[in-house]
């Protein structure tokens, strides 16, 4: 366990850290917590914590900054990989092992990412996704399939398990939301082995906001598309056409 760290991005998540991140600790030793610019406190409370390793943005960057400070984070130290996992309560700390346990299975024909889905496999007490949030993840899921070649369920689903040999081929620089987007545009490119793997569908704050414009889901959906378009557009001399990919699904 000793090269591996799971990384939460945090942003004004004060009343989730602490039991967070006591959980957390009960299936993980190397704790890194991203900071994104909190300005609730939350970065006051993280530092008086001596179970973690902090990292804080001075100002708040996005969702996708947080996690490429991560990913800098583990090739930088030349750890194994990492295990992100968002910290509102969305996601079960103790499949943490879960999702390392699939990543390292078979070192002959390895994995590069074992990805959470929400929609792969229904669970007893899942919650019904606000519908808008639905909507968008399954067009998006259902077109990038088509475009990449992948058979994905849930292409914004935070709770991954990533190789760091995976995260060095990789350029991101999309610090929004729209970040998994231009992910997995790059992880078709790198020819990057893909498993998902079912975890519970968890929405304690429905109307959670995405900020400024992206709180409108038209526009949401607009941005995502020209991320989307200006990605593909840009690894086109470097991939040609992307390769056909089968991204494979588990639920056992």
């Amino acid at each position: 366990m000793a090269d591996w760290f799971v990384a939460l991005p945090v942003y004004n998540e004060k009343s989730h850290i602490p039991a967070i991140l006591d959980e957390v600790g009960r299936y993980a030793d190397n704790i890194l917590v991203v900071d994104d610019g909190s300005s609730d406190g939350s970065r006051e409370l993280l530092e008086q914590r001596s179970d973690i390793t902090l990292i804080s943005h001075p100002e708040n960057r996005g969702y996708g900054a947080a996690l490429i400070t991560a990913f800098d984070f583990a090739v930088k130290n030349g750890l194994d990989g990492i295990v992100t996992i968002d910290c509102d309560g969305q996601h079960q700390p103790k499949l943490i092992p879960v999702l390392m346990e699939r990543l390292l299975r078979n070192e002959f024909e390895p994995i590069d990412i074992v990805s959470g889905s929400r929609y792969l496999k229904e669970f007893t007490g899942d919650n019904s996704a606000p519908e808008d949030r639905r909507r968008i993840n399954f067009e998006i899921t259902a077109q990038l399939n088509e475009q990449l070649g992948f058979n994905l369920t849930d292409t914004f689903c935070g709770f991954k398990a990533y190789r760091t040999s995976a995260l060095e081929k990789l350029e991101i620089t999309e610090t929004g939301y729209a970040m998994p987007l231009q992910f997995w545009i790059q992880a078709a490119c790198a020819g990057l082995k893909i498993e998902e793997y079912p975890v519970p569908r968890i929405y304690l704050e429905e109307e959670r906001s995405f900020g400024g414009s992206l709180d409108d889901a038209r526009r949401r959906m607009a941005h995502y598309q020209d991320v989307i378009s200006r990605e593909l557009k840009r690894l086109a001399p470097r991939c040609g056409q992307i390769p056909v990919l089968q991204a494979s699904s588990t639920d056992s």
